[in-house]
């Protein structure tokens, strides 16, 4: 496993002026992975997960958090409120076996959506991905989520119907 990579810490302002600390994801948020999970909308946890879950089993809560961050990495988006650090979104890559290309997911807190929030964390996760040797980058979306697949097409991806699945978008690009 590689060292923390406190390079990625970065104080970023939003389109209002709040002020948001991106940083990798620890194995020591897990309690801060789950309350985010848990504080989103049924619609944003199932447009995330792909599924009508209302919290994150120990398993997969593990694997979210305890990353490599080279293969899997996450950066996190927290605010602090009443002096409580709160994760307002996450972005995250994992790897293919071929470790040259990698697939994305995001969510964001339902109340900052539309903040400038997305933005900033993916072009942040594209640039790690890229210095850490990803050459391509993909999502797979809700063919139904038309706010992730323009999202998707302002970052540079190319967006089309998944052959496999008509559910289903893939939205990739080169590094």
């Amino acid at each position: 496993m590689a060292d923390y990579p406190a390079e990625l810490e970065r104080t970023r302002h939003l389109f209002d002026g709040s002020e948001v600390l991106i940083r990798p994801i620890r194995a020591d948020d897990k309690t801060m992975e789950q309350d985010f999970v848990q504080h989103l909308s049924p619609d944003s946890r199932y447009r995330r997960f792909m599924s009508t879950l209302k919290e994150l089993a120990p398993g997969k809560l593990k694997y979210l958090t305890e990353i490599d961050y080279v293969k899997h990495l996450a950066l996190v988006a927290i605010i602090e409120q009443d002096g409580v650090q709160t994760e307002i979104g996450v972005a995250r890559y994992v790897a293919d076996p071929d470790g040259k290309s990698c697939e994305f997911a995001i969510a964001l807190d339902d109340a900052w959506q539309g903040s400038g929030l997305a933005g900033i964390l993916m072009l942040t996760l594209i640039d790690a991905a890229r210095v850490r040797g990803m050459q391509r980058m993909e999502a797979f979306i809700l063919a139904g989520n038309s706010k992730m697949i323009k999202f998707a097409k302002q970052l540079g991806f190319s967006v089309h119907r998944d052959p496999d699945d008509p559910g289903m978008v893939v939205a990739e690009r080169s590094l």
